[in-house]
């Protein structure tokens, strides 16, 4: 059977800088990635699942999110002007 590789969305090449070229697969405990525009390839051991996650655009906390300034809103009456 063969192995399904994975394309990562978002995923840029170390190598060549092409963006939504880099597919994943895991195999006999090893972790492969490969770009499909260069000839870059790699693979890394699969570790403890607990590893941090990669902060990326979408996991990255918004600024006015990590801002802990609040201020109260007074609601006026229109008829009291």
């Amino acid at each position: 059977m063969a192995t399904q590789k994975r394309f990562i969305a978002g995923a840029i090449c170390p190598r060549c800088a092409e963006m939504d070229r880099i597919r994943a697969w895991e195999q006999n405990g090893i972790r492969y990635r490969e770009c499909v525009s260069c000839d870059f390839f790699e693979q890394l051991p699969i570790e403890d699942e607990t590893l941090p996650e990669l902060e990326t655009r979408v996991s990255r906390p918004r600024e006015e999110q990590s801002r802990q300034d609040f201020q109260p809103v007074k609601i006026l009456d229109p008829k009291d002007r």
